[in-house]
């Protein structure tokens, strides 16, 4: 049984608690909160039974074995390094730090101290990726793609109120480019490697917060689009071309449908069986990574992921503008 804490009391905590609930060898044991007053409440809502308000207290606690961080971006490198160097096992919320640069550090820490460390990307894990994966050669040479996400944010009617929420706080590294754009960014990076040219630009917001962005990612013989957004919704699936057909996914975060379209042929639907909460994969992952029965390959491709999706997120923002103070 591996008992583990959560740093941070937000709605994705609630969605992968829930998730983590359908691995039996994980088991929720502690809370963190800035406020101990929240962390008991919170925690004893999901049958936790320790309580911190000290992030000192949790890394030193012998009973944690492990540690999923959902706390704001910005934080993301400082707890994940303090944890892992206590000997806990990470997993961290995406995006997995606010640049390269400290995601280069927090995987040094990783492999120096021996645990597991890997980024909560909840598409990465599926089946259905693996199910894209396989389908990718039937479409021959790829020459195209595009990766779109588009969702209207439930804290923009707030924004426009006056109520700065931390979705929409630049200063937490955060925005449309690293809370939505990374489900553009990763699926680029996982299935075509490194681009090697990019083009980007961004809407900001009054507060100098990026509410919406595109680039266009050039590869030898093909280019990937890709299109994000806080403020507006879209109903345009994504879609990766090949000069034998093309492969439409309806959402990217969360697969439920793909087709297949080759010349000639009668479209095909892709078996896919998605779950109703797909964070179920990532948290099976991280309990099989920490009890050495899954493929230790895998975890470091998915480790070499996000360091692409890293280093992608920091080109787009370097030419739209877009600076934390994390970069410093």
């Amino acid at each position: 049984m591996i008992s583990y804490a959560i740093i941070g009391t937000g709605k994705i905590v609630e969605t992968f608690l829930e998730a983590a609930a359908k691995t039996p060898e994980l088991r929720l044991t502690g809370v963190y909160s800035r406020s101990m007053e929240r962390a008991k409440e919170f925690g004893q809502k999901h049958g936790a039974v320790r309580f911190y308000d000290s992030l000192q207290t949790l890394a030193e606690d012998p009973e944690i074995q492990a540690v999923y961080i959902a706390s704001p971006n910005c934080c993301h490198c400082e707890q994940s390094i303090q944890m892992m160097e206590a000997g806990k096992h990470v997993l961290c919320e995406k995006p997995i730090a606010s640049n390269v640069m400290e995601y280069e550090k927090m995987l040094e820490v990783a492999r120096r101290n021996g645990v597991i460390f890997f980024e909560a990307m909840r598409s990465a894990f599926t089946p259905e990726m693996e199910v894209l994966e396989e389908a990718l050669p039937l479409l021959g040479k790829i020459r195209q793609a595009s990766f779109s996400f588009c969702q209207y944010s439930s804290r923009y009617d707030n924004y426009k109120k006056g109520i700065i929420e931390n979705a929409f706080k630049p200063e937490l590294s955060n925005g449309s480019l690293m809370d939505i754009g990374v489900y553009c960014v990763y699926p680029m990076v996982h299935l075509f490697g490194p681009p090697r040219s990019l083009q980007a630009q961004a809407v900001f917001l009054e507060n100098g917060v990026d509410g919406a962005g595109a680039a266009i990612a050039g590869y030898d013989g093909m280019q990937v689009q890709l299109l994000y957004s806080k403020i507006s919704d879209s109903r345009i699936p994504s879609e990766i071309q090949g000069e034998n057909g093309s492969l439409v996914i309806d959402k990217l975060s969360q697969t439920r449908r793909m087709t297949l379209y080759l010349r000639g042929e009668a479209p095909r639907e892709l078996s896919v069986q998605p779950s109703d909460n797909n964070m179920e994969y990532e948290a099976a992952c991280w309990a099989d990574w920490i009890q050495g029965k899954r493929d230790p390959g895998r975890l470091f491709r998915a480790q070499e992921d996000s360091r692409l999706e890293m280093q992608v997120l920091d080109t787009i923002r370097q030419q739209c503008g877009i600076c934390f103070p994390a970069d410093a």
